[in-house]
């Protein structure tokens, strides 16, 4: 395996890595967002506010999202393994 393949490998990973991330992340963000506003319109400033709903959103997107990581991660598998063998 050369050097080559090593590199394709790595950035092809941090690719699936922001595929796999964007769903869970944006809804994050989305939600931070409208709590952030909530909070500013009625000056309520609890911390709790904050973090409860983002990860009940998180974790509910990562439930919806889950067969697509998994599809997503197993061609990338796929496709190293078929490397190594092929190098080897």
């Amino acid at each position: 395996m050369n050097d080559a393949i090593v590199l394709d490998i790595a950035r092809e990973g941090l690719w699936v890595l922001i595929l796999i991330s964007a769903p869970m992340m944006i809804v994050g963000l989305v939600v931070g967002l409208v709590i952030a506003l909530f909070q500013a319109l009625t000056q309520i400033q609890e911390l709790t506010l904050v973090f409860v709903p983002k990860i009940v959103a998180i974790f509910l997107t990562m439930m919806v999202v889950l067969p697509f990581m998994g599809a997503t991660l197993g061609v990338y598998m796929q496709r190293v393994v078929e490397l190594i063998v092929a190098s080897g």
